[in-house]
């Protein structure tokens, strides 16, 4: 009896140990996994408290460049608008202008052109022929032809010397111009070099010939082309 009493508590004790020895193991490694764990939560917190700041940064400073672009689209699009575009419409206009003006100064000065070579071609041959008979009326109507400080001039000459001359002498005289060329012409001036030939009978004698080049000046003149200077080249 004592034998077996003994041997059902050596295993009593043995099983006991053995318990002990299991809780003692679980003591030692319970409060591990669990330290484990509280310090993987720490870190996961840490790691987010950390990310949180920087993504609420970022959506902020996305938040401050979204209205500043917008300001930026908003303001051009008004400079564009009420600045760029009317600057633009009046230089369009101002250099249409400009166009269409210069397109009818063109077309004035052309015009002008023809206009002034005939009327110096009419006038140098109003202004150097003449009858010994009608001197007076002839050099008067040519006179009419004239302008500025040549009318004077050309009167004062006529007064003194080829009036007086062609009466007492008989002389006539008779001009053509076989060619005029313009050199400029405006809608208001113009100059024109004519090649004028001149026949000049004295009483019965017989008729001399000469030939020359006249720089011939014109003025328009309430729509008509008037002798300015007669200069010989």
């Amino acid at each position: 009896m004592r034998v077996e009493t003994e041997t059902v508590t050596g295993q009593d004790a043995t099983e006991a140990t053995a318990e002990k020895a299991e809780q003692g193991a679980t003591s030692i490694y319970e409060p591990d996994d669990i330290g484990d764990a509280e310090n993987t939560r720490d870190t996961v917190h840490i790691v987010e408290s950390e990310e949180t700041p920087s993504e609420g940064t970022e959506t902020e400073e996305a938040e401050d460049v979204q209205p500043q672009a917008r300001w930026r689209q908003i303001k051009w699009s008004r400079v564009v608008a009420f600045g760029v575009l009317p600057a633009m419409a009046l230089v369009i206009a101002a250099a249409a202008g400009f166009l269409k003006w210069q397109d009818a100064w063109v077309r004035g000065s052309t015009v002008a052109g023809i206009e002034s070579v005939a009327a110096a071609k009419d006038s140098t041959v109003a202004l150097l022929s003449y009858q010994p008979d009608t001197v007076d009326k002839d050099l008067a109507a040519a006179r009419d032809r004239l302008t500025g400080k040549f009318e004077g001039s050309y009167t004062q000459l006529v007064h003194d010397v080829v009036v007086p001359g062609a009466k007492k002498d008989h002389i006539a005289a008779v001009a053509t111009v076989p060619a005029a060329a313009s050199v400029s012409a405006t809608p208001r001036h113009a100059v024109v070099l004519v090649f004028v030939d001149q026949t000049v009978t004295v009483g019965n004698d017989a008729p001399t010939e000469t030939s020359s080049i006249v720089r011939v000046t014109m003025d328009n003149i309430g729509g008509r082309w008037l002798i300015s200077a007669f200069d010989p080249v």
